[in-house]
């Protein structure tokens, strides 16, 4: 039993699912620093600016002002900071848009790919025998179109 689970796994790594799936991890980890710098260094800057200096990561509405009483502070603030959402709306559409421009072009050379009549990209070998057992059918079809027609005459 155990050997088969150890078998099983060393199947799983060596057919790349693993080494995709931290491929996957690492560049989306990449591509997240890549956002964030985006966010707070090109999108909100202009925001800040066209709003006289608003820095727009620190905005909150204050539900309870803190108390400050001999130095101590009592109760502490309570707010909704609504400045993070903004910024993680603005994350959200610049990595929504970014993926859909990659799926967008991946859909476009797949299509390609996937016609076994376009030269211009390599099809998958899959394809290729789809397609020949598919021209094969055709010619079948044809044959036996031809022979039925011999046999009604």
């Amino acid at each position: 039993m155990q050997l088969k689970f150890i078998k099983e796994f060393k199947e799983f790594a060596v057919k790349g699912n693993m080494i995709d799936i931290a491929i996957g991890v690492i560049i989306g980890t990449a591509f997240n620093n890549v956002v964030n710098v985006l966010v707070k260094e090109i999108f909100l800057p202009p925001l800040s600016f066209m709003t006289d200096g608003i820095n727009w990561e620190n905005k909150k509405i204050i539900l309870r002002e803190a108390v400050t009483v001999d130095g101590v502070t009592r109760p502490e603030e309570i707010a909704i900071g609504y400045g993070k959402l903004l910024e993680a709306g603005i994350d959200f559409l610049i990595i929504g848009f970014t993926v859909f421009l990659v799926v967008k072009v991946m859909n476009k050379v797949r299509s390609k790919a996937d016609d076994p009549k376009n030269t211009s990209e390599a099809t998958p070998k899959n394809i290729e025998l789809l397609s020949g057992i598919s021209d094969l059918m055709e010619k079948q079809v044809e044959i036996l179109e031809k022979i039925e027609k011999g046999r009604k005459k």
